[in-house]
Parts: structure tokens; C-alpha cells; sequence
């Protein structure tokens, strides 16, 4: 857990609040590890029979730590390190669900000074970091915008800017080859870091309030994004979906190889409510963990 990305501080309360879980499940030897430069060192003098992967965002999730952890034949949870990595870069996973015939709003990749320079798209559009989540630095360019955004310099060199898609949020969590259920966010504005995060930021509707096509939509395209990708493990995909459109309203924005597991998580919520109390999700997923995945 923690480990160095812009998402360390979700990723340690993921990691305790896992640990815990584990630890009320029944397993006795459940050690917190802060990754750090010293993470293969440390992994080796532990021997560890497997390691719930509780870190987010970049070389966590991308596919670095995996590799790790395929070297020193540690088994562990989530996804493989192709999976994650492509997963992880926001444009190569959408190439790869329109290759499926998944749903995707038209998006791109330039330089973050260009964006600051003018408009690269007709607004409104989205401006994100490729390869982070969380809802980490994104700016929402509103069609009303009088002028392009004056991104912050932590912003990467290269940005994706993605043309919006208006609509209700959802998600989907599966778990091995099965598809949960469907939740609706419901939140004032955006649904930014500290709606996702902060005590009464969000509302989450379980299971969403929504059309019986519009749902099942839902677990099908999770599941399809999900086994697209390679995934292993748990993963969530989140949608936007445009009620006006009806099922042509609804896109994939992206898949989370590893969703959050917080008090406030959709996950987990998303567990308990078919039937999966939060330290059995966690017993199932240290009991999935393997190498070669």
C-alpha cells in the first residue's frame, strides 16, 4: 500500500482498511507494507505467501509492481502486468474496447502546452492525465468557457482531452468472470477527488434506479471490458450514460483494474449488496492471487 503516485494517501486507507478485513476474516499473519525504493528488498526478506496489491495509480497499477512481483514469483491479486499496464493508459485500453465493439467518446493525446494554448476540441471536453485515476487533475472545459484551461505545471508533458460525455454516472464491479451490479453516483458537480473520497461527497444508488436494459447493459459491457483487457481478479468500469439517448447514450470512460477499497468505495458497496461481506471480498481475492496472471 502507499507507495509514491499522486493517489498514495487513497491507496494507504485501502490498505488498512484491508488489512483489517483480513484480519477479522481469520488470518492471523497479515503484514502493511508501505512501498517504497526498497519494495524488492523488503518482499524478499518477507517471503510472503501472497501480496494483496492495495496501491493505486502509476507503478502500482500500471503493471511495474506486477513485474516485481512475477520476478520474485510472489503470487498476488488483481490483474497481470499487460493487463494493468494497458489498462492504465486511458487511450490503448479505449483502442482496444472500440476493437471490441465496446462504446468510447472520441478523445486524444497532445501536449499540455497546447492545451493551455487554445482549444484543441470544440468544448465542452474533459482534460485528464492518461495514465492516472482518481479523477486526478481533471479539468472540465464547459461549453460557456471563455478560453482553454491553465492546467497546473504538475500536469504531465501529455494530456488526453476527451470529448464529454453528459449523463448520469455508473459503475460496475466484476469479480472473477461475473459481473455484480450497477451503481448510480449522484453527486452535486463533477465527480472529482473529493467526491469520490470525502465523507457526503457522493451518493451511491445500489443497484441504480435505472432501465432493466439500460442495467444489464451495464454488466455486459463490464464484463466484456473487462475480459478485453486481460483482467484478472476485481476490476470496475465506470460509465456515463445519457437517458435522452437511451442505450445509445451509454460509453465506457474507463476500466479500474484496481478499484479503491475505502469506507466510501463502490466496490465494496457493491459486494454486500449481493451478498459478500467486505472481509470475505478481501478473503477471495488474497485466495485468487497467483503469478502468470
Amino acid at each position: 500500500m502507499g507507495g509514491p503516485s499522486a493517489e498514495r494517501e487513497v491507496s494507504l486507507n485501502t490498505g488498512r482498511a484491508c488489512a483489517a478485513a483480513l484480519r477479522e476474516h481469520g488470518y492471523t499473519n497479515v503484514i502493511e507494507v508501505d512501498a517504497g525504493p526498497d519494495l524488492c528488498t523488503v518482499l524478499g526478506d518477507l517471503a510472503p505467501d501472497a501480496v494483496l496489491n492495495c496501491l493505486h495509480g502509476r507503478w502500482g497499477e500500471d503493471g511495474c509492481v506486477q513485474g516485481i512481483l512475477e520476478w520474485l514469483k510472489i503470487p498476488y491479486t488483481h490483474s497481470g502486468v499487460l493487463a494493468s499496464a494497458v489498462a492504465m493508459d486511458k487511450q490503448r485500453s479505449k483502442d482496444i474496447f472500440r476493437a471490441a465493439g465496446l462504446p468510447v467518446v472520441d478523445s486524444i493525446i497532445v501536449s499540455a502546452q497546447r492545451v493551455r494554448g487554445g482549444h484543441v476540441m470544440t468544448p465542452p471536453y474533459v482534460v485528464k492525465p492518461n495514465n492516472e485515476g482518481s479523477s486526478v487533475g481533471v479539468y472540465l472545459v464547459s461549453e460557456a468557457a471563455n478560453g482553454p484551461p491553465q492546467l497546473d505545471d504538475d500536469m504531465p508533458e501529455m494530456v488526453m482531452v476527451e470529448a464529454f460525455a453528459p449523463g448520469r454516472e455508473l459503475t460496475t464491479t466484476v469479480i472473477g468472470d461475473r459481473a455484480l451490479t450497477v451503481t448510480d453516483i449522484i453527486t452535486t458537480g463533477w465527480y472529482d477527488y473529493d467526491a469520490k473520497y470525502k465523507e457526503g461527497g457522493s451518493r451511491h444508488v445500489v443497484p441504480a434506479d435505472i432501465p432493466q436494459d439500460i442495467f444489464e447493459l451495464c454488466l455486459e459491457y463490464a464484463l466484456r471490458a473487462h475480459n478485453a483487457l486481460g483482467c484478472r481478479g476485481v476490476s470496475r468500469t465506470d460509465f456515463r450514460w445519457d437517458e435522452a439517448r437511451g442505450t445509445a447514450g451509454l460509453i465506457i470512460l474507463e476500466t479500474n483494474t484496481q478499484p479503491g477499497m475505502t469506507s466510501t468505495s463502490l466496490s465494496p458497496e457493491q459486494a454486500q449488496a449481493t451478498g459478500m461481506s467486505f472481509p470475505e471480498l478481501c478473503a477471495w481475492m488474497v485466495e485468487d492471487a497467483s503469478c502468470a496472471r
